[in-house]
Order: structure tokens, then C-alpha cells, then sequence
């Protein structure tokens, strides 16, 4: 945890916060703080800046906040990617947060399970709390937005166009012949199949909508590594 979060709940008034949950252990256990420490702190979705420590009682650890700094900025990819297992569904969302992704749809696909889409950390509850690991790693405040669309085809004949409009939309396949280390540095949309990938007519129905086929090198790469990849080459700051 590299930062507090803060939520409307913590807030006492006159600048003072209190956490009384994993956060407090946290500032207790492993940042081993006294009053009078200064620790890094943010509000969910609004400024970062320091907390000093007012208060450690069992009850929980008072902060007096100033919050001054802008948040990171945004990663300049939103992503579409095709709903892989639960398990790597966590990783992925918490990677999401760390590289700052504004916008991540999870959409339907040949090659996914149906069982995936009952997965209970689609709920929002889960959603959020895999969120905010990724979060408190990169010093982050700002929520990604998912959005889950389960059918493929009215979500790229109905919505792909204008998330798209007036930026590239790229979507991840093993024989283009343009690699997307070599894509024009702009804000994209990029799309990520799923194990064994997209098959031929999702592909050429994206193509269809003005998407355009990049490539991610020679070797056949799980999904969350794909991710990784897809991200690592854009990140924040960059281009």
C-alpha cells in the first residue's frame, strides 16, 4: 500500500479523516507511524497530498489531510478485452488500476466460457475492491470504469464506432504486419482476445467497424501477459 485511500465515509470535517479498517493496520503494522508522521494520502477519485497522524487509537488512526497534488495522469489506451477466467480477471483488474486505464470493457467472445460472466467479482462490490489494490500500489485515486457488454456483435456493430471516433482502434492478432510498437503514439482503443484469440470472423467484423490488426511479437502470450504487453508500451507520459 503506497497510499491511503480515502472515502466520503472517513471524513470527520476540518480536515480530519479517520480509518479504521485494513488501513489502519496497515499504518500500525507495516508503516510502524507515530503521531505526528506524515503519511501520503487521497481522496477516491479526487487530489493526493500527506496526512499527519493526529491520533492512534484502537478505534482507528486519526489524519489531519491537505490535499494539494493532481492525481497521475490517465493511460492513453482504453481496452477492450474479451473476459478471461476469474482467477486472471483479478490480476488483470488490479493491473488496470496500476497503469491507469480510464476505460475497460469486458466483452463476450467465441472462446469464452459462458460460466466466466457468473463470476462474483463482477459484482461491483468486487469489482471496486480488486480496483483499489491496483490503486494503492501506483499512488492512484482514480477509479477505472468497467463496462460489460455479452454479446460480441451488437457490442462492435453498436458501440466499438463511437468509442473509436476520432482515434485509432487497434485489435491485437498474431499474423499482422504491424507491430504495435510501431502504431502512431495517439489515445486508442485496443482490443485483446482471449485464450487462442479472436477467430476469423470477430476479427473481420472488428475490421469491419475500422479497427485495424497489430501484432505483439512472435511468441503466443497468455492473456494477462498480453495485457501487460499491450499497456507497457504506452504508458503514461509517453509518446
Amino acid at each position: 500500500m503506497n497510499i491511503v485511500l480515502l472515502q466520503a465515509e472517513d471524513w470527520l470535517g476540518d480536515g480530519l479523516a479517520i480509518v479504521r479498517d485494513r488501513r489502519a493496520v496497515h499504518i500500525r503494522e507495516v508503516l510502524r507511524a507515530a503521531v505526528g508522521d506524515s503519511i501520503r494520502v487521497g481522496q477516491l477519485g479526487g487530489l493526493c497530498g500527506r496526512g499527519l497522524i493526529a491520533a492512534l487509537e484502537p478505534a482507528g488512526v486519526t489524519l489531519r489531510v491537505e490535499l494539494c497534488e493532481p492525481p497521475p495522469p490517465r493511460h492513453r489506451f482504453d481496452i477492450v478485452l474479451a473476459l478471461p477466467r476469474p482467477k486472471m480477471l483479478r490480476r488483470i483488474l488490479r493491473q488496470c488500476a496500476e497503469f491507469g486505464v480510464a476505460n475497460l470493457h469486458l466483452i463476450n467472445s467465441a472462446r469464452v466460457e459462458k460460466s466466466y460472466w457468473q463470476t462474483p467479482l463482477l459484482q461491483p462490490a468486487k469489482l471496486k475492491e480488486a480496483l483499489l489494490m491496483g490503486l494503492e500500489r501506483s499512488r492512484d485515486t482514480v477509479l477505472p470504469t468497467v463496462h460489460l457488454h455479452k454479446r460480441f456483435r451488437p457490442f462492435v456493430e453498436d458501440h466499438l464506432p463511437a468509442l473509436s471516433a476520432g482515434r485509432p482502434c487497434w485489435i491485437a492478432d498474431m499474423g499482422a504486419r504491424l507491430s504495435l510498437a510501431d502504431a502512431p503514439p495517439l489515445p486508442a482503443v485496443v482490443l485483446i482476445g482471449p485464450e487462442g484469440g479472436f477467430v476469423p470472423f470477430e476479427v473481420e467484423l472488428a475490421e469491419a467497424m475500422n479497427a485495424q490488426r497489430v501484432g505483439l511479437g512472435q511468441r503466443i502470450l497468455s492473456v494477462d501477459t498480453a495485457f501487460t504487453a499491450v499497456l507497457a508500451q504506452a504508458l503514461p507520459g509517453s509518446g
